[in-house]
């Protein structure tokens, strides 16, 4: 994994999204995982993602304590460490295309954030910088990215909108921030198709999230066939999570990192979105427990009648 301390001094101790979530997350994480240190961005892998006038106001901004909107903040070390949460979801990209499983456990979190803004958190798209800078290289020519969380990915859907190298599958929550995701987000031009959501209601369980991924999500990527497989791993779905309202369990993490390695002959990279509930180390424990072998069998022989309407319904509009 990728992590460090660094990642602590974006922080504020009132905020949810504060240093000591950190340290939650990795409470649980097996004896034996090698820790690598973060590796820094450059300003000009930010621009492959974001519009410079977005870059510039945070770095500005990032010489005091502000609010850039009413959940969102940055303090005198944020860009910094921004800097480094969107090289660390690099390094863990480049480990996973060379073939070893890799999960960023870094902060701020990313996928909200679009080119021209930052909310929900989030300063910069991490995992969207990555995707970006691999297409920059000419390293990889399809890339997958699967969001987990409980909100949905808003922006790095927006990112790659119109981009048929990126396949991106949302599962979250139906109706809460950023009030997006919807099933008929399917992507514009030559990304039409290339974006799949998921909008589960409130109360979901494992077998809602494994019937999604197993008839809807990994049928997509085997027919994308991507080089790499980027998974925005948010454990919000959590039942003690309380800014939402889904039903998973710690273990269940790893039944969804199992399904997203059974699809695909190569190791995926992780990089951490959300996650705010006790049990979040937990989860986090048991996605390194199925990286190293661990096995978890997918259930959803019990997923509710609204899922599989769902289903259905994605299976009517999907285009690729």
């Amino acid at each position: 994994m990728i992590s460090g301390e660094v990642f602590a001094r974006h922080d504020l101790q009132s905020h949810a999204e504060c240093g000591e979530r950190l340290t939650i997350a990795t409470a649980a994480i097996p004896r034996g995982v090698r820790v690598l240190p973060p590796v820094q961005a450059r300003i000009s892998d930010l621009m492959l993602v974001h519009v410079p006038q977005h870059v510039r106001l945070l770095q500005e901004l990032s010489r005091g304590m502000h609010y850039i909107d009413p959940n969102t903040y940055v303090n005198s070390e944020s860009f910094e460490v921004a800097l480094y949460a969107a090289g660390s979801a690099m390094a863990a990209a480049e480990r996973a295309r060379d073939g070893e499983h890799c999960f960023a456990l870094v902060r701020p979190p990313g996928h909200h954030a679009e080119p021209d803004r930052a909310m929900g958190f989030c300063l910069f798209n991490n995992i969207a910088v990555a995707a970006a800078v691999l297409f920059e290289r000419d390293e990889v020519d399809r890339i997958a990215i699967v969001d987990w969380d409980l909100h949905h990915g808003n922006g790095t859907q927006k990112i790659f909108y119109h981009d048929d190298r990126v396949l991106f599958c949302s599962i979250h929550e139906a109706g809460i921030f950023p009030r997006s995701g919807w099933v008929d987000e399917i992507g514009e031009g030559k990304g039409r198709g290339y974006s799949l959501n998921a909008p589960l209601r409130p109360g979901g369980t494992i077998h809602d999230y494994s019937l999604v991924f197993e008839d809807v999500f990994l049928p997509a990527l085997e027919r994308f066939s991507p080089d790499l497989v980027l998974i925005s791993a948010g454990q919000d779905p959590l039942a003690d999570d309380l800014r939402g309202n889904m039903k998973l369990n710690p273990e269940d993490f790893g039944v969804l990192t199992r399904l997203m390695m059974a699809v695909t002959d190569q190791p995926v990279a992780l990089v951490l979105e959300g996650g705010y509930g006790p049990s979040h180390g937990l989860a986090v424990g048991h996605i390194f427990r199925a990286l190293g072998g661990t096995l978890y069998e997918p259930v959803h022989d019990r997923a509710r009648p609204s899922t599989h309407h769902l289903v259905r319904t994605l299976k009517k509009i999907q285009v690729i």
